[in-house]
């Protein structure tokens, strides 16, 4: 969908009103991709990133598209499905490579001695550089911002992209921004900066499409949202076989219900409780909601209206005209 200039001087003052808030200064638009502007700060660190190892485990992703279920299985998986460390918050088993690009707390840091964010929040890179190799990482950044070890194949670690339903991510990414990253304005407008490619990490399409268009490279592993939903112990299957572990049926079984939704929902080490107790405490959000709402396919129905349906189901038929690639 292309916008006019009106329109998307209009949509970066939303953008700017409901999302420029304690921890995001702004957004810059990088290779074609919208970001914090935090991540300028991070983005030569990330490109000269030194992958040690082609045993490196990258779980990549658009947000709210499935990653942290991922996460939780690929850590159990090349952990032996030690429960007991498991335990542990999973900012701190699997990090997230650029967090603090999304949640900026140096002025806080400064300003606030009382304020105490965990190591793998208040410095992403610094923790994520901390690891000894092999090492599992989340991120949510495209192609062409990965490493450049990665991007020219000098290096091949093993690379799981997951991805979900445009309509579906959308709603999901809403909660999520106003739990967490404190966005204060409505759905509506929030569809609209979807669709403008204007939210952190679009546009969407864009982001799926070159690992999408890797998938057949053998250190590259493509999971749909939608496929653990239809059938959880064949995608665990699936990605033990890539990660090359073996799995017997009894553990595939305890992983099926371990990764449940019923089970992630109570499980504090994955579902982000701690992070939303930290912000409500030191009042960065105020905004009552879970980090895991639904976990099914459709979610969108209950709250786009055929209006906004109607429009993402346009826009992305003109996406995928051409592509072999499928919602299912």
């Amino acid at each position: 969908m292309v916008s006019t200039d009106n329109e998307d001087a209009e949509l970066d003052q939303i953008l700017d009103k409901h999302f420029k808030n304690k921890f995001r200064s702004g957004y810059v638009n990088i290779k074609g991709f919208s970001m914090p502007k935090r991540f300028e700060d991070m983005q030569e660190d990330i490109y000269n990133w030194n992958v040690l190892s082609d045993k490196d485990v990258w779980i990549s992703s658009f947000p709210k598209t499935g990653t942290t279920w991922t996460q939780e299985m690929v850590w159990m998986i090349l952990n032996n499905l030690d429960a007991v460390k498991g335990q542990e918050n999973l900012g701190f088993r699997v990090p997230f490579l650029e967090l603090s690009a999304i949640f900026d707390h140096r002025e806080s840091i400064k300003n606030n001695p009382d304020f105490d964010p965990p190591e793998f929040l208040a410095d992403s890179i610094k923790y994520c550089k901390s690891l000894k190799s092999p090492v599992c990482l989340k991120t949510h950044l495209p192609w062409c911002l990965m490493p450049k070890h990665i991007q020219e194949g000098t290096r091949k670690p093993k690379i799981i992209y997951v991805t979900r339903n445009p309509k579906d991510t959308c709603v999901s990414y809403f909660n999520h921004a106003k739990l967490l990253e404190g966005y204060s304005g409505t759905f509506d407008d929030f569809c609209r900066l979807f669709l403008a490619g204007k939210l952190t990490y679009t546009p969407f399409w864009e982001h799926i499409f070159p690992y999408w268009e890797r998938r057949h490279q053998s250190n590259i592993l493509f999971v749909k949202y939608e496929e653990m939903i239809k059938d959880l112990p064949t995608v665990i299957r699936r990605v033990a076989q890539f990660l090359e572990k073996d799995l017997t049926d009894q553990q595939v079984a305890f992983l099926t219900d371990h990764l449940s939704f019923a089970s992630m929902k109570k499980n504090r080490s994955v579902n982000y409780d701690t992070l939303v107790e930290f912000n409500k405490k030191h009042n960065l959000t105020n905004f009552d909601g879970a980090f895991m709402n639904s976990g099914t396919v459709g979610s969108h129905k209950t709250k786009m209206s055929p209006e906004w349906i109607e429009k993402f189901d346009a826009w992305t038929e003109e996406h995928l005209k051409g592509s072999l690639y499928s919602l299912e």
